[in-house]
């Protein structure tokens, strides 16, 4: 009888013949256990004259897509041996669109009132740390002229973007986020006891901060906006401010925690073009308040736009059950 034929053994380096049946259910199956996968075996350069060692690429499958591959390497090979071949992501155009000198002119202009708000946000930020509060809170009202007027141009000369997008939540963070608090906190320190004082006015700016946050990633709705916006916070605040109310300063305090939690609640509140909408004599009612005593009016139109939250998510709630 002829001896056995020679067969090759099989080593740690050579991968597993059957890897692909294997590897083909694990891809098939749901668990999280299961969805880092061995996608591609390689082998080293020959010209290095080692021995073919393997390096495989894990990839995280979200439903059907795969959203990142990094590659690592085998047992005993050097990492800077290995070649990453994650897709290199795609830029996005500052400026969607055709570049034309006027669009160009347009960008720019948009950009320039993000901008100008940004530096009269940083002004009030100064002016309050002089003591100047008075001019701090009229340059955060100019604040808030800025941020609806880059809006309004971007949409009205079709030069919205992203990159707008972004930046002005960044410009509105340091305006509303950041300098409305150190003006109140400038207003108030002699008032109400300053650790109070600071505790209220940094619950404002991390509330602000996530409602910008959860503004960015929130799909938008044209009727309601979901708490209060930063702008229109930053508006009572500087108002407060400025026109001086005759209210104890806990009160105060008070009414500026409140406007805190409200930035950050799920109430739905009417946006500016369906107040337009209201009939006249609605109008009318604050006018005259106005003219007869106008801080008290002040007062009574924030507290009612802050109650219009809570009672139109109670009508929500009552129709849908």
């Amino acid at each position: 009888m002829p001896s056995t034929p020679w067969r090759r053994r099989r080593s740690t380096d050579s991968p597993r013949p059957a890897g692909r049946r294997w590897a083909g259910r694990l891809r098939r199956g749901g668990t999280l256990a299961r969805q880092a996968l061995m996608v591609r075996v390689g082998r080293r350069s020959a010209e290095t004259g080692r021995a073919a060692t393997a390096t495989r690429a894990e990839v995280l499958h979200v439903g059907s897509d795969p959203v990142r591959a990094v590659t690592i390497p085998a047992p005993g090979v050097p990492a800077d041996s290995v070649v990453d071949t994650e897709p290199a992501a795609a830029s996005i155009p500052l400026l969607p669109g055709e570049h034309t000198m006027s669009r160009r002119a347009s960008f720019a202009l948009v950009n320039a009132c993000t901008l100008s708000s940004l530096a009269l946000g940083l002004l009030a930020i100064f002016l309050a740390m002089d003591g100047q509060v008075q001019l701090a809170a009229a340059c955060l009202v100019a604040c808030v002229v800025f941020d609806g007027l880059d809006g309004a141009l971007a949409r009205k000369l079709g030069v919205a973007s992203p990159f707008g997008a972004q930046m002005d939540s960044l410009a509105d963070m340091c305006s509303f986020g950041l300098a409305a608090p150190v003006v109140v906190y400038a207003s108030l320190a002699s008032e109400v006891p300053q650790a109070a004082a600071a505790i209220a006015t940094a619950l404002v700016a991390g509330c602000a901060a996530i409602r910008l946050a959860r503004f960015n990633v929130s799909p938008k709705d044209g009727r309601f906006f979901c708490g209060v916006p930063t702008t229109m916070a930053a508006a009572v605040l500087a108002l407060t401010v400025l026109i001086g109310l005759p209210l104890p300063g806990m009160v105060q305090l008070a009414g500026v925690t409140l406007l805190a939690f409200a930035m950050v609640s799920s109430f739905p509140y009417a946006k500016l073009a369906r107040l337009m909408k209201l009939p006249l004599w609605l109008w009318l009612l604050p006018i005259v308040g106005a003219l007869i005593q106008p801080r008290m009016t002040f007062v009574l139109i924030v507290a009612t736009y802050l109650a219009s939250g809570p009672i139109l998510w109670m009508r929500a709630r009552r129709t849908t059950a």
